[in-house]
């Protein structure tokens, strides 16, 4: 059963941040209308989206260029085919919380 897990102040990332619970891992985006979570995984091929580029609404594998919507998961482009998991966020008093 998911639980809400404390991850950071929201004031302490700027537009992506990594968060490891247990073996899974969570990238964290913050866009102008809020904080998303995705799997942290590219679903092509392993690589962390929490370092790739974001544009708009998309990040960006950085390995291959898959590009993937932040707040679905939905595959934009390939080559990546699958989507990527997202996560529920809530703020409460500042403090960013993911539900896994």
């Amino acid at each position: 059963m998911a639980k809400w897990r404390e991850v950071c102040r929201a004031d302490e990332f700027r537009r992506t941040k990594k968060f490891v619970h247990r073996r899974k891992e969570v990238a964290l985006f913050k866009l102008d209308d809020g904080i998303y979570a995705t799997e942290n995984s590219c679903s092509h091929e392993y690589s962390e989206l929490s370092e790739g580029m974001i544009m708009g609404d998309d990040v960006y594998c950085p390995k291959h260029g898959s590009r993937f919507d932040i707040r679905t998961g939905a595959v934009r482009d390939l080559p990546a085919t699958r989507p990527v998991k997202t996560y529920e966020v809530k703020v409460e008093d500042g403090v960013v919380y993911v539900k896994i």
